[in-house]
């Protein structure tokens, strides 16, 4: 089962779904929100549903876009008519996916992921690396290689139950990763499983603005200060060197301004005691990437 939401891709949404309908092992069920698209993205759903009949879609009223509340709540929306359909339809499953409409496949991605669920037991959540093609070249995204990425996620379907489902919540993502970490799940992302996003994350709405959404994120969620300095750092040493600033001005300005913050203690008490360490090796690693290449360039 695999859930969808699309704001008006009408460039990107052909491709992503032919890549899920050439998958080898194909999705039970496909649900495609549309959030208020004004563009042909309702009219490629209509002729994606009349040629597959495991492709449905539902369509919310057009909003501002919005990748804090309003991203999780679009995905909410498509999580609880797939379960609901289910239930309904009396149709079986085993794990559930998230893919937002911006990812491609490799044509056997799902089957490759599935395969790790089937070694092993204690295997929660899982993803391929996300890349980047750029002029024919991939090139991954430098992130935690040990997280699952939001996009071409699977859970175990007793996961997802045992950890809330999807919540409304900002980065929703990272919260059921902690809530699986906490109840004893493990959790991967697998580099030679392939997805290929088509715009960098957080660019929805421009890079600055998003990295200001993250900055922000990382405050609501109760992130350690000191986390948060490192993770500046890190943003502002690679290009594009901007996004540091912007990082650090969304969580500044939301401690100056004394906001809310989430209200799961559970969350807030493991970003509390998150050390630096992880993020410390991160920062290493970007740094000797950076050294290989620039040694690469001399050559």
């Amino acid at each position: 089962m695999l859930i969808t939401p699309a704001r008006n891709e009408e460039q990107n949404l052909p491709e992503v779904s032919k890549s899920v309908t050439g998958q080898k092992v194909k999705p039970e069920l496909w649900i495609i929100v549309d959030d208020g698209s004004t563009d042909d993205t309702a009219h490629i759903l209509e002729n994606l549903k009349a040629s597959y009949y495991w492709i449905r879609s539902i369509r919310l009223p057009p909003r501002p876009r919005d990748i804090t509340f309003h991203y999780s709540y679009v995905c909410k929306q498509g999580f609880d008519y797939a379960l609901d359909y289910c239930r309904d339809n009396n149709l079986e499953f085993e794990c559930i996916g998230l893919l937002d409409a911006d990812t491609v496949l490799e044509d056997n991605y799902f089957e490759k992921l599935l395969v790790e669920f089937e070694k092993d037991n204690s295997l929660g959540i899982a993803s391929g690396g996300v890349y980047y093609d750029t002029g024919g070249k991939l090139s991954r995204e430098i992130t935690d290689k040990n997280l699952p990425r939001g996009t071409g996620r699977l859970w175990r379907k007793e996961c997802f139950v045992e950890t809330g489902g999807y919540q409304i919540e900002p980065s929703p993502d990272s919260i059921s990763n902690i809530k699986a970490l906490l109840r004893g799940w493990k959790l991967m992302q697998y580099a030679d499983i392939v997805q290929i996003q088509k715009r960098k994350t957080s660019a929805a709405n421009g890079l600055w603005h998003g990295y200001v959404k993250n900055g922000w994120m990382a405050y609501y969620l109760g992130k350690n200060p000191i986390v948060a300095l490192l993770n500046v750092f890190l943003y502002s040493v690679k290009s594009p060197y901007y996004t540091g600033a912007a990082y650090c001005w969304g969580y500044l300005g939301s401690a100056i301004r004394r906001e809310n913050k989430i209200k799961d203690l559970e969350v807030r008490a493991y970003y509390k005691n998150q050390g630096p360490a992880k993020l410390l090796s991160r920062i290493s690693g970007t740094f000797s990437r950076n050294s290989r290449d620039a040694r690469k360039g001399e050559q």
